[in-house]
């Protein structure tokens, strides 16, 4: 492994618990989130490792680095938001003793039964709960191949690219509130649409439900207000990434996007993956930035590669289906702008993030139609329908159906995954 400075950072690859080969959680890995069990309702925080999840709570006392020994309560806290504030240097601390404890050469907590009894948990009996308390959620739409097609689509080909787009990452501010845990429902809005250009607008349940591929990043330590983050220091400020499907109502969306963008079409639910996969474990599958042309403005170049090989998948299971059907296959490093460029740019005028802060890539759609990651995108605006096999064909998505984003980075007989983000429409509420 190397750091962003390129200095080798050792990594244990043996865990004395066993980890299947096509687990998402070898000790490469180990993210962060957040658990109760039905014996103790208390959210606490969790590492995932195979098919376990060990509570740090309980382990708290063998965190005795020289940042983490005088902040082991961070590890008590019913959120990451403690822990993430400290900054890099304990993140990688406490990444580095946590390889120690889990190593098959380790006896300290490998020898010792009833610490091991009272620290791990099966994944299977804990409800997870959203990593951090979101103070703020961004959204950005940093897919080149996204912003073309949905252009083509409603502008032509002329004119797909907003004069804007290769000049900086366009985003929006979105509704924290509404922001989910993967297995929680989401309920079909309801809002105006226009689906007449000739007719007054209608009011009534969502017809084009879809979902977005995106993955998202959890700011760590925050910046004060009016002092913006550079570029090149960025990387210190991103705690980890997670899997996000940022459900959109098309028809709504539609209607009322001009001129201020996104409202009630996006608000309604925002699901993201429970596990905070950490940029430690992310930095083995680096890659090259993509070319930007015409080249951005001074404060968004950075040298430092920063786009992240990450394969990722879409299935739907509607109620009807015996099984899923894999949709869209995409990559995180189809994205143009990264996300230093993300960050910097966010906080360029002065605006301050806080630990918890969540921001959004954006749909993530590649070259080809397999990859793209909307049904916006698969069906064409709805003239072809996609083929979920066994018969069963959609334009958008009906309710009952459920949507599961899953995602990883394959490494040399082991993979960096992120377990599910999973979410199933219910029925609008029509009152």
């Amino acid at each position: 492994m190397f750091t962003g400075n390129g200095a080798a950072v050792p990594t244990a690859t043996m865990s004395f618990l066993e980890v299947a080969e096509s687990s998402d959680f070898p000790i490469q890995n180990l993210p962060y989130g957040v658990f109760s069990t039905a014996d103790n309702p208390n959210h606490r925080i969790g590492v995932a490792i195979g098919d376990q999840l060990l509570d740090l709570s309980v382990v708290k006392h063998l965190f005795t680095g020289p940042v983490l020994s005088s902040n082991q309560h961070v590890f008590t806290q019913p959120t990451l938001n403690s822990f993430m504030s400290l900054g890099r240097d304990a993140w990688r601390e406490a990444r580095a003793i946590l390889q120690k404890l889990l190593s098959a050469d380790e006896p300290a907590l490998r020898d010792n039964k009833e610490l091991r009894k009272k620290a791990f948990v099966s994944q299977d009996s804990a409800t997870m709960h959203l990593p951090a308390e979101i103070g703020d959620y961004t959204d950005f739409y940093s897919s080149r191949q996204h912003a073309t097609n949905v252009g083509v689509m409603f502008r032509g080909k002329d004119n797909a690219l907003m004069p804007n787009w290769l000049h900086l990452p366009v985003g929006y501010h979105g509704r924290a509130s509404s922001v989910i845990v993967s297995g929680t429902p989401v309920r079909r809005p309801m809002g105006q649409m226009k689906p007449d250009d000739t007719k007054p607008p209608v009011f009534g349940a969502c017809k084009l439900l879809d979902f977005e591929l995106e993955m998202g990043f959890f700011i760590g330590r925050g910046n004060k207000l009016g002092e913006p983050i550079p570029v090149s220091q960025a990387h210190e400020h991103i705690f980890g990434m997670v899997l996000m499907n940022d459900w959109s109502a098309r028809d709504i969306q539609k209607w009322e996007y001009v001129p201020l963008g996104p409202f009630l079409g996006k608000s309604f639910g925002t699901t993201i993956s429970p596990w905070v996969i950490t940029m430690e474990a992310l930095l083995p599958f680096v890659v090259a930035n993509p070319v930007q042309d015409p080249k951005p403005l001074p404060y968004l170049c950075s040298d430092d590669p920063y786009t992240f090989d990450i394969n990722l998948f879409v299935s739907i299971k509607g109620e009807e289906m015996a099984e899923k059907a894999t949709i869209c296959r995409s990559n995180f490093k189809n994205m143009y702008w990264t996300m230093k460029q993300q960050l910097a740019h966010h906080t360029v005028n002065g605006c301050n993030v806080r630990p918890g802060d969540l921001l959004a890539s954006g749909t993530i759609s590649g070259p080809s139609p397999e990859s793209f990651g909307s049904m916006l995108e698969l069906s064409w605006k709805g003239t072809k329908a996609i083929d979920l096999g066994s018969g069963h064909k959609r334009k958008f998505l009906q309710d009952g159906d459920e949507v599961i984003l899953t995602g990883f980075c394959q490494g040399n007989g082991y993979r960096i995954g992120f377990g599910e983000c999973a979410g199933k429409v219910l029925p609008a509420i029509q009152k």
